[in-house]
């Protein structure tokens, strides 16, 4: 998110160099020298589900996403949600399956959207119901997941892997160009 005025002063921010670890970073940040303030930018923490129901995968698609576009089941943490319950909970919330297993995958970057994504490999019960989010889902053996070459999609390969499973990347352009900006990866 982009600010234009300073939330604690109203005065309105400009770009400057701001040291940290890297050197000189180019931030916003309040020029009223009593104030202080600079927006860091800092990524926002998300979670990733990689959903194992009955043996397979469950990829889904986001409303208004194109057709033929499917990831994984994401959502934002909560404040002070800790992630295996956070990704249990939008599981939950998407498909109406009751997580039994969560296991880390790894942390991925979504640079369009500014987020960390915390994904998980999740083992589900229970019978799918979609949210009013999601258009509709896929079923996929594992060996058939075609994983795509940015966030959610780098899981995806890196699960492929750690099972020894071939991977074939999913190299139509980038979904980021077509989808929505309030969308889901």
């Amino acid at each position: 998110m982009e600010f234009r005025f300073c939330p604690r002063c109203a005065t309105e921010l400009a770009r400057r160099p701001i040291a940290d670890d890297a050197g000189l970073i180019d931030r916003l940040a309040c020029p009223a020298e009593s104030c202080g303030y600079v927006h860091w930018g800092n990524p926002t923490p998300a979670v990733g589900a990689l959903v194992e129901h009955e043996g397979e995968i469950i990829l889904a698609r986001g409303q208004g996403w194109p057709d033929g576009w499917f990831a994984l089941v994401t959502g934002y943490l909560e404040a002070r949600e800790d992630p295996k319950a956070g990704v249990a909970r939008e599981v939950k919330e998407e498909l109406d399956l009751d997580v039994v297993e969560a296991n880390i995958i790894g942390n991925y970057i979504f640079e369009r959207k500014n987020e960390v994504m915390l994904c998980y490999h999740v083992v589900t019960r229970g019978t799918v119901k979609l949210s009013p989010e999601l258009a509709e889902y896929k079923r996929y053996k594992p060996a058939e997941l075609r994983p795509w070459r940015r966030a959610t999609g780098l899981a995806v390969a890196d699960w492929m892997r750690s099972r020894n499973l071939d991977i074939v990347w999913d190299e139509r352009p980038a979904l980021a160009a077509v989808q929505p900006q309030t969308a889901k990866t």
